[in-house]
């Protein structure tokens, strides 16, 4: 195979990243363009082996960073963003040829939140205070010690922004990192290695691997060197991570899937409810923040509609590199058979396609509005990961707030209203990580991050980070005791 690919003119090496050095692993994954499906070449695949060898790297540097002065780790994460602020323009190219989400996007958005990830982390750490108090004339100081090396696993929808919400705290923190990028989108977090080690970042305190999950990740997760695992996938998978895991009762951090709300109340703003509402085709469909299941109230439920339908219909579907594009291509043909085969049962068991319903060509699906859903059928209860979105009505505040209530999942929600008390009522109420009034996906780092239910175990973000990639220790001192030295 060759040791590279070729995206628009940016080389984008194969290999794995392991204690600083390329290396390649006898098999390869074939890696395709999601727009068409076009070949772009062999990605390296890794497995036990190369699990073991990025895990000894990650563990020999690890004494040596968890030792660097905070400034210093500081300073060599700026330079990190450094080096992403200047490919941005690569790197945004890159990720959208890897998974078809909008170049636009990538250029505005998510590659400058890449480079904030570093330079947010970095900041936090120099501001992360040593809390003393007494307690019976005792002095009590608390501090972040580093934990060790970390395994981070990282999904496909948004492949380098998730990855470094995730490596640049656990490097600020003072451990090591293995990285395993999904297998459909491997190409930027190759990118980062490169960018990491020209910052100065020293060898094998950024480690890069690739391959499948249940050949390279069940060994990553189930080593015993491995003091903290991060996940964002489904909650399949976060099951057999977590068993993995429960051997050595290594620590998790679950960012898991969602069936989120967004609940529309007749004294909302409607134009603005229509807007939030056409927001949820963002890539695709393929975010996990997603108010996939609209809850209407019964009296604005045909005008809410009427609405949407005009307002989506303005909307171009079609090559992700384009700027007038506003939905691009779902990932993989698997992911499409998947969206399609949730539609189709829908259909059959009696919902209405107001919109959409069907594939077009390539992989590309229709943006789809649901109706006629009952509340316990798969449509309303389980994750699609596409561009397709259910309505519902309600009549009632309390029963708004059970159907929203009523999934397993908790990871978010949104709500619309013109009134502030209801809004406080409604939010109290709601099973979320993070609940949104009258916006969406307004996201502060400093925030904590997470889900509720089957969404997720713990939070990241600002300080919630650094409690999770730290081991925290109190140390209790007596006033007496101590003999003078002179």
């Amino acid at each position: 195979m060759s040791d590279k690919i070729t995206v628009a003119g940016v080389a984008v090496d194969t290999r794995h990243w392991i204690g600083g050095r390329r290396g390649a692993s006898g098999d390869t994954v074939n890696h395709n363009y999601p727009k068409d499906g076009t070949a772009l070449g062999e990605i390296a695949r890794g497995g036990p082996a190369e699990a073991a060898a990025a895990v000894a790297a990650a563990k020999a540097a690890f004494p040596a960073w968890a030792a660097t002065p905070r400034a210093e780790r500081a300073r060599i994460l700026h330079a990190i963003a450094d080096g992403v602020e200047k490919r941005i323009e690569e790197l945004a190219i890159v990720e959208t040829t890897d998974n078809g989400a909008l170049l636009r996007s990538h250029r505005r958005g998510v590659m400058p939140r890449v480079a904030h990830n570093f330079r947010f982390f970095a900041d936090w750490l120099l501001q992360l205070g040593h809390e003393d108090f007494e307690t019976r004339g005792h002095s009590n100081h608390v501090s972040w010690d580093p934990a060790g090396p970390c395994v981070l696993i990282t999904p496909w929808n948004a492949p380098l922004m998730l990855a470094t919400w995730k490596v640049a705290p656990a490097l600020a923190a003072g451990d090591t990192v293995v990285l395993k990028p999904a297998e459909w989108s491997p190409l930027t977090a190759s990118l980062l290695a490169d960018i990491a080690a020209e910052a100065g970042l020293p060898a094998g305190v950024l480690n890069v691997v690739q391959g499948y999950g249940a050949e390279i990740g069940d060994a990553l997760t189930s080593h015993p060197d491995v003091r903290r695992i991060s996940f964002t996938g489904s909650v399949p998978t976060a099951k057999r991570i977590a068993e993995s895991a429960a051997v050595n009762l290594t620590p998790l951090s679950l960012e898991l899937g969602g069936k989120s709300p967004l609940l529309v109340f007749a004294d909302a703003d409607l134009d603005l409810a229509v807007d939030l509402a056409v927001e949820q085709y963002d890539n695709a469909g393929q975010v996990c923040l997603a108010a996939t299941r609209f809850l209407v109230e019964e009296s604005i439920a045909e005008e809410f509609t009427h609405r949407f339908v005009e307002k989506a219909a303005t909307l171009t579907q079609g090559d992700p590199r384009d700027e007038a594009t506003d939905i691009g291509p779902n990932i993989h043909p698997r992911q499409l058979d998947k969206i399609d085969g949730f539609v189709q049962r829908a259909v059959a068991a009696g919902a209405r396609a107001v919109i959409g319903g069907h594939r077009k060509d390539g992989q590309y699906y229709a943006p789809t509005l649901l109706t006629d859903v009952a509340q316990d059928s798969e449509i309303v209860q389980e994750e699609v990961f596409g561009p397709v979105l259910t309505l519902q009505t309600f009549a009632t505040e309390e029963e708004a707030v059970r159907l929203a209530n009523d999934t397993r999942f908790g990871l978010a929600a949104t709500l619309a209203t013109g009134d502030r008390a209801r809004s406080e009522r409604v939010t109290a109420q709601l099973v979320a990580g993070t609940v949104w009034v009258n916006c969406f996906f307004v996201r502060d780092l400093q925030a904590p991050f997470g889900g509720s239910r089957l969404s997720g175990v713990g939070r990241e973000g600002g300080t919630w980070s650094f409690d999770f990639y730290c081991d925290l220790k109190n140390t209790v001192t007596a006033p007496k005791g101590w003999k003078d030295h002179g």
